[in-house]
């Protein structure tokens, strides 16, 4: 993490501090010389790391409040730059800050116009940060900071004066509701507690009387003036500071100020350099001075410290899935140790069940396979009611056929039964996942019937039986026995007598499961 330190230009010297958590550090002083800026070129090598910010406190500066048509964007961007322009002709440090809009039908914007006008005391400082390559947050300057200090101190007032002092010079600004309209440094002559306060008075009235001829503030019309003093030198202050009838003076305890402000160290005399640079990092102006090129590696700064935020959110983020990830794999570890524990006691809990059984006169194994043997018997059990229906619903189509016997078996027909009968002709073998019928019967037509007669009925029963075509039929014994290839007549075979006619059929149907 980069290191915050704030730079105090002065007119006569560069100083340089690292704040902490509210805590100035001083860390060296370097004249506004030859040597004075090779010696801050070398503290700038020293710390490579560090994000300095400047705060001037000169006289070459400018403040100017304007008034523009309400513009956005760039035509908005060029009207400012270019008033820029007019009131500080070849200033290179230059800013503007809104102060809001004007309750009228036009909305005009109100603007400050700010800038430091003295390039050449400026350009050895930028020039060694330039060439260090070191992180410039921004340049502000110390009357810009003076509207934060008002509000820290809760000091409202519709138009008032402040005096403090910074080095060798007495800083008087004037504010109209909080916001800096004038400012101005005075040298001071005398840096004694005396003097000091002489220049106090001397100075509030001077600007009291500026005020009134710039017709800012009436001419009779009474002010406060807060002035910011040493305890030790209030006395003295008070003495040489009587209230008027055009000034009302407000002594503040620069101590109690620091307080008030956050500031760890309060400053050991009247000096306010550490009240305004401890404010410098806590409640920063809106409005600096540094171009954006000035400011490239601070940008290149603030991206990189993005990024690594968003990094570590990421890391961060895997970290917490990882540890979600153990978490759940633990569980899911101990869950499963649970219920290998509850089968291991299951398991133990059936051997002591099983070891009250009675013993079994064979093994285990055997009367597994008896079991399996029985259930595939079992699969494969049949009834012949199914054939039945189905010879039933053949003869009720060859009502002149009557059955004499009907053998049925599961897995094939014993071929003998069929020789038994008188039958040359062989029954066909059945698988062993179907059941078959043998069925043998007679026909009877009647005295006057004749051969073919008796054929015909004996075909409608065969008929209606392949009408199924789960079934299959095959023929073992006809009526009549026929030559092949020989056609039958009416008149070619004489019945000799009037008995029935004898008929055989095997039926083979798949058994479903």
């Amino acid at each position: 993490m980069k290191t915050s330190r704030l730079l105090y230009l002065s007119a006569h010297q560069m100083s340089a501090y690292r704040w902490q958590s509210g805590e100035l550090m001083s860390e060296g002083l370097f004249a506004a010389t030859e040597p004075g800026h090779q010696d801050f070129a070398a503290y700038l090598a020293q710390n490579p790391k560090s994000v300095f910010s400047i705060l001037v406190n000169v006289s070459e500066e400018g403040f100017q409040i304007e008034t523009i048509p309400f513009l956005q964007g760039a035509d908005r961007k060029a009207i400012i730059a270019r008033k820029l322009g007019q009131l500080f002709f070849n200033a290179a440090l230059t800013a503007s800050l809104s102060l809001g809009y004007e309750k009228n039908r036009r909305k005009d914007e109100r603007i400050m116009l700010a800038a430091l006008t003295n390039n050449e005391f400026f350009a050895p400082w930028l020039q060694a940060i330039a060439d260090a390559g070191a992180a410039l947050s921004g340049i502000f300057s110390l009357p810009l900071l003076a509207p934060a200090l008002l509000k820290k101190l809760q000091l409202a007032a519709d138009q008032c004066l402040l005096l403090t002092v910074q080095d060798q010079s007495i800083r008087q600004s004037y504010f109209e509701k909080g916001e800096l309209h004038f400012s101005r440094l005075t040298p001071l002559q005398n840096s004694s507690i005396g003097g000091i306060a002489q220049s106090f008075s001397g100075e509030a009235l001077k600007l009291q009387q500026y005020l009134a001829s710039q017709r800012l503030i009436g001419r009779n019309q009474p002010i406060k003036a807060h002035i910011l003093a040493h305890s030790g030198a209030l006395k003295a202050i008070q003495n040489s500071c009587t209230n008027s009838a055009t000034i009302n003076f407000n002594f503040l305890d620069i101590e109690d100020c620091a307080r008030k402000t956050g500031l760890k160290t309060p400053p050991p005399d009247t000096h306010c350099e550490p009240l305004f640079l401890n404010l410098l990092v806590t409640a920063p102006p809106r409005i600096q001075f540094a171009s954006d090129d000035q400011r490239h590696d601070h940008h290149l700064g603030q991206i990189r410290s993005v990024l690594q935020g968003f990094g570590a959110l990421v890391l961060l983020g895997c970290l917490l899935f990882s540890g979600k990830i153990l978490f759940e794999s633990y569980s899911v570890t101990q869950e499963t140790a649970a219920l290998r524990s509850e089968a291991s006691l299951s398991r133990q809990r059936y051997n002591d069940i099983v070891k009250t059984f009675p013993p079994i006169p064979t093994n285990n194994e055997t009367l597994r396979r008896i079991i399996d043997r029985y259930l595939e018997l079992e699969k494969m059990s049949a009834s012949p009611n199914g054939l039945y229906r189905e010879i039933s619903r053949a003869l009720q189509a060859a009502p002149a056929a009557e059955l004499d016997s009907i053998d049925w078996k599961v897995g094939g027909l014993d071929t003998a039964a069929v020789k038994a009968a008188g039958q040359a002709t062989t029954a066909s073998s059945v698988a062993s996942d179907s059941e078959a019928v043998l069925v043998r019967g007679t026909l009877k037509l009647g005295a006057n019937a004749n051969a073919r007669q008796m054929l015909g009925a004996f075909n409608v029963l065969v008929e209606a039986l392949k009408a199924n075509p789960k079934l299959q039929v095959e023929v073992l014994q006809r009526p009549f026995d026929i030559e092949s290839g020989k056609s039958l007549k009416g008149g070619d075979i004489t019945l000799e007598d009037n008995k029935p006619r004898s008929f055989s059929l095997q039926v083979i149907r798949k058994i479903e499961s």
